[in-house]
């Protein structure tokens, strides 16, 4: 087995504790007196890795890919975590966090409005079911706006106007419809086949409001989603 001792690394979890598989397949052994930093702390994973060498541990699950850390000398990640801890103890560096966490909430907050408005936008209901239409959207920009909630919302891939349609659908497909309640067919195709037909349940239910008719309420889904 090679000695990558002295090289900066990126794998997935090897099939022992102290091993990294690399994108090659090759399994390597984490060289004694290293140790693992979990993830969580930038700051420190940013200095541990600057000294280098490292060994960065990600695992994908499903489309998704997560950090299991950094491997590194046990004395390198200790200096990082002394010197961090140096940093945050400062007057300035309190001030520049406060200053950063007014801008992300200001950030945050104009976002949240902004959605909102996509999602009532999306939605198009007529005047009679406005207020619905609030608190449909009030429901919906509560559940996907959260930071690090992991929905479509968070995805600045596609415009804001998409996000908040699949919001919307992806919304009234847990409330609305058995979808999480359903067995499908382990199938390849078939939960995207499912969805699609839900969606198509949703828009239609959506299309009530749009029109205005005066039995859209009359034992509809949304309203007692909506009432809970």
């Amino acid at each position: 087995m090679a000695d990558r001792s002295t090289e900066t690394l990126t794998g997935s979890p090897g099939p022992s504790e102290r091993t990294v598989r690399l994108p090659s397949g090759e399994v390597c052994e984490v060289p004694p007196g290293w140790e693992l930093l979990p993830p969580g702390d930038a700051g420190v994973t940013r200095r541990v890795k600057a000294a280098g060498p490292t060994w960065t541990v990600k695992e994908k699950k499903g489309r998704r890919e997560f950090s299991r850390g950094v491997w590194a000398d046990a004395n390198q990640i200790a200096k990082a975590k002394s010197s961090m801890q140096a940093t945050r103890s400062t007057a300035g560096y309190a001030k520049k966090q406060a200053a950063a966490k007014k801008r992300r909430d200001e950030k945050q907050s104009e976002y949240v409005e902004d959605f909102s408005q996509a999602v009532m936008n999306f939605l198009k209901f007529d005047e009679r079911y406005q207020s619905v239409a609030k608190l449909f959207a009030k429901a919906v920009t509560e559940h996907a706006t959260p930071v690090g909630s992991g929905t479509v919302a968070r995805t600045e891939r596609i415009p804001i106007e998409r996000r908040a349609a699949s919001a919307v659908i992806a919304w009234m497909r847990h409330q609305t419809t058995a979808y999480d309640h359903m067995k499908i067919e382990r199938v390849k195709g078939r939960r995207r086949e499912v969805r699609r037909e839900l969606a198509a349940e949703s828009r239609k239910l959506l299309l009530k409001y749009r029109e205005g008719k005066e039995d859209a309420m009359v034992g509809c889904p949304l309203a007692k989603a909506l009432r809970k």
